[in-house]
């Protein structure tokens, strides 16, 4: 079974697609002046288009992860999710505070998916 590897760079692949199955590195805000919620929905934008050249979508997400810094943040980040988020197909998810590595990361997201 082939494995490819989507915007490798010098540590990770973006995403890497093995078999039907698409796992996403984890993703943070291009923007880092934004609020979480800004910051959800620029992290969002970039996992549909890590999904679209994987070859699938949002809808084929399985699981979700969510690494938030400040729980203080969770209400915003679920509006950006909630107006993003394929409501007839959600995914498996989980959402935990944990210190990222850049203090003006508000959250980290990865996320599996799987091809049609």
């Amino acid at each position: 079974m082939s494995i490819r590897r989507l915007q490798p760079e010098t540590r990770l692949a973006g995403a890497v697609v093995h078999g039907n199955t698409v796992y996403l590195a984890g993703q943070v805000a291009d923007d880092t002046s934004l609020d979480a919620e800004g910051q959800t929905a620029d992290i969002l934008r970039q996992i549909d288009a890590l999904l679209a050249e994987a070859g699938t979508d949002k809808s084929r997400l399985l699981s979700v992860q969510i690494f938030i810094a400040d729980l203080a943040d969770f209400a915003a980040m679920n509006r950006a999710w909630d107006a993003w988020m394929d409501r007839a197909n959600l995914p498996a998810r989980a959402t935990v505070q944990a210190a990222l590595h850049d203090p003006s990361w508000r959250l980290e997201i990865t996320a599996i998916a799987a091809l049609p």
